[in-house]
């Protein structure tokens, strides 16, 4: 496994992350995780090199039991049973109080993150992790509006000297990189969580430009296109009840992923053997990109995936005939 710093952090990630979402059989979103095997991935990801794990407060959330979340206690009973606390760097990240994922222009941050209830998730999952102390605390929505208020940046000053959080992070909106700049500006921000893969290349243009003089660390979520450059799906595949997917690759978007795909394994050879390969070769070919974190509920896909950190980059002649399958897309109704 290699390592990045992740911007003024200082930290020093695995180039390949863990993202935690699918872990927790999470309602509505990805089902059909077994804890138990989940365990065992974390274990196994940690035993490979990995050291950098990415959860949400939200994660495998129901109203049902608005006090657990699973995720987080998923990892917490794995940092009690390996005792690697201090070789782990955890990120969180602060839900919406009004549970709307992206952020709406023109709703005020007042109903988004109201300081009471940062600190309340704060303390939420510092209690659920079983942790002193975060590594990383991350906004799970963003507008770069929010930048001109002062109640967030005061609250989190207030936590970080309490010593409850280390660092602070924005996990911004679906499809928009440049969401962030001005909040950037404040330079109380020190990563950017945001999606980058071979379909989605937008981050290029003005984010990571800004980010490589200001040193802030990226970390690249959904590499793999929620398994859409898995390289397994195909125009017969049927999502269960209860996973997202199910509306994400609905229909005709469905026959022009398939259609993407095919053409993009026809670039297969030495630079990369398989879809993903590429995939994560691709994500990792870009400095400015301190960690990928795809999903991983399976050890077979934590051993495929971290075995790509080996260093190698994908060729400028390769990165210049990717360009041509940008496939931006938004899957909002607003």
């Amino acid at each position: 496994m290699k390592y990045r710093v992740l911007g003024k952090t200082g930290l020093k990630v695995s180039e390949i992350g863990c993202g935690t979402w699918q872990l927790a059989n999470d309602p509505n979103c990805w089902v059909g995780a077994d804890l138990k095997e989940s365990l065992n991935t974390l274990h196994e990801f940690v035993e490979l090199g990995g050291n950098f794990i990415d959860t949400a407060w939200i994660y495998g959330y129901s109203k049902t039991e608005p006090n657990k979340h699973p995720s987080e206690e998923l990892i917490g009973k794995f940092l009690k049973e390996s005792g690697r606390r201090e070789e782990i760097i955890i990120a969180t990240k602060i839900p919406p109080k009004n549970f709307q994922w992206p952020a709406r222009k023109g709703i005020p941050i007042s109903q988004i993150f109201p300081d009471g209830h940062i600190e309340k998730c704060v303390d939420d999952s510092l209690n659920s992790l079983g942790v002193d102390s975060i590594d990383l605390v991350q906004f799970h929505v963003w507008q770069d509006s929010f930048a001109k208020e002062e109640g967030w940046k005061k609250t989190m000053q207030k936590i970080s000297r309490e010593g409850k959080v280390k660092h602070w992070g924005i996990s911004i909106n679906d499809y928009e990189p440049s969401s962030c700049i001005q909040t950037l500006d404040t330079g109380l921000i020190s990563t950017i969580q945001f999606i980058f893969n071979i379909f989605h290349q937008k981050p290029i243009e003005e984010l990571f430009p800004y980010t490589r003089k200001n040193k802030i660390g990226l970390i690249a979520r959904v590499p793999l296109d929620e398994g859409g450059l898995s390289g397994k799906v195909t125009e017969n595949t049927v999502f269960q009840e209860g996973d997202f997917r199910k509306k994400y690759f609905a229909n005709e978007r469905l026959k022009e992923l398939v259609k993407r795909t095919d053409a993009l394994k026809k670039l297969l050879g030495n630079e990369a053997k398989s879809l993903p390969e590429l995939a994560l070769r691709y994500v990792l070919s870009f400095k400015e990109v301190s960690t990928a974190i795809p999903g991983m509920r399976k050890t077979e896909y934590v051993k495929q995936n971290t075995a790509i950190s080996d260093g190698k980059i994908l060729s400028p002649a390769l990165l210049k005939e990717l360009r041509k399958h940008v496939w931006e897309r938004n899957f909002y109704s607003f």
